[in-house]
């Protein structure tokens, strides 16, 4: 079956972000046959799931496997439980709408510029895409760095029990030398 690289970045990112070059250019290298999508997600999350709802289903028949940092690490999960597939999520943002809740208000996009509001419609937007109970966790595979000064690594241990599980001591929220990990991110992905 054909296949499709997700690639969803985080809160306040942007597909300009570094993790996202690095996957791209690794792909191009390696894979050129390999469809990649790397959209620039909204700043609000139901929209964002929308915009990759519409991306999924602009690839009928193909299996996605989606990559995601933080944020895009809790949407790539709620994909793969609607869609199936394979996922890598990195620091991913396990509880976002108990972190979220202390942004509300004014923002603006470092990466596209964009200013919005972050309001508590958007956090309720986020419970409800939570997903509860990961069906299928031998798909995924989480990255994590101890020292990620944003998110509590140990959310994403009890969360995602069954998973494939890389966790490194130190590093920080960006998960340093990302890089060094993407040969192996994509055999875990491509391999049926």
């Amino acid at each position: 079956m054909e296949k499709v690289v997700i690639y969803l970045h985080g809160f306040l990112s942007s597909p300009q972000s570094q993790k996202a070059q690095q996957t791209l250019a690794f792909v191009k290298a390696h894979y050129p046959q390999l469809p990649i999508e790397i959209p620039k997600l909204a700043n609000y999350p139901q929209a964002a799931i929308e915009g990759i709802e519409r991306l999924v289903q602009s690839h009928p028949g193909k299996t996605c496997l989606f990559i995601g940092s933080s944020l895009g690490g809790f949407l790539a999960t709620y994909m793969l439980q609607k869609y199936g597939g394979k996922a890598v999520i990195v620091n991913p943002a396990v509880r976002p709408f108990e972190l979220l809740a202390d942004y509300l208000g004014a923002h603006i996009n470092p990466y596209t510029r964009e200013s919005f509001t972050l309001q508590a419609a958007h956090i309720h937007q986020l419970i409800q895409l939570d997903v509860q109970q990961v069906s299928h966790p031998q798909n995924i595979w989480v990255l994590l760095q101890t020292g990620d000064e944003i998110l509590d690594y140990r959310q994403a241990v009890d969360k995602y029990q069954g998973a494939k599980m890389t966790v490194e001591e130190g590093g920080d929220h960006s998960f340093q030398h990302f890089e060094r990990f993407l040969p192996d991110i994509f055999r875990f992905l491509l391999q049926d």
